[in-house]
């Protein structure tokens, strides 16, 4: 049988299998998984867009119990995952695109996101969440072409 990514995440996995929990979590307004994906450390960082940097797994396990009590489960789909990754640590740069019920029908927004993991001795775990009000061109990115010689 396969496992989920929740599983997989709580087993070490990839960044991006904790990522995806991450992702799920929220959708799914499942505090346990969401602080599953995170290291346990007191410098892990969490900033929401337009708020104070949170520090430290009881602060920010805090954080997304008020979003829940207030807001339920949050529909944040990533887009655009761009990663660095080396031995001990990954990069996500996100688009994450957000689903607001409005009584006229879904409105979407769009955040820009940085996730930063940290390889653990549970394995793979999210270490900082940064993400930052976005506008409708966010989806699009500015690339540099590459220089070629001749």
């Amino acid at each position: 049988m396969a496992k989920t990514p929740q599983q997989v995440a709580a087993l070490g996995g990839t960044p991006d299998d904790v990522e995806c929990a991450f992702y799920e979590a929220l959708q799914a307004a499942d505090l346990d998984r969401l602080m599953a994906c995170w290291a346990d450390e007191d410098d892990i960082v969490c900033i929401h867009p337009g708020g104070m940097r949170v520090v430290g797994v009881g602060a920010i396990r805090a954080a997304f119990d008020h979003i829940f009590a207030h807001s339920g489960s949050l529909r944040v789909k990533p887009e655009a995952i761009r990663r660095v990754e080396a031995m001990g640590s990954a990069v996500h740069s996100v688009v994450e695109r957000i689903e607001v019920l409005t009584p006229e029908g879904p409105v979407y927004a769009h955040l820009l996101a940085s996730n930063v993991y940290h390889k653990t001795a549970q394995g793979w775990r999210l270490v900082l969440h940064h993400a930052s009000p976005g506008s409708q061109g966010d989806a699009q990115e500015v690339v540099q072409a590459p220089q070629v010689l001749h």
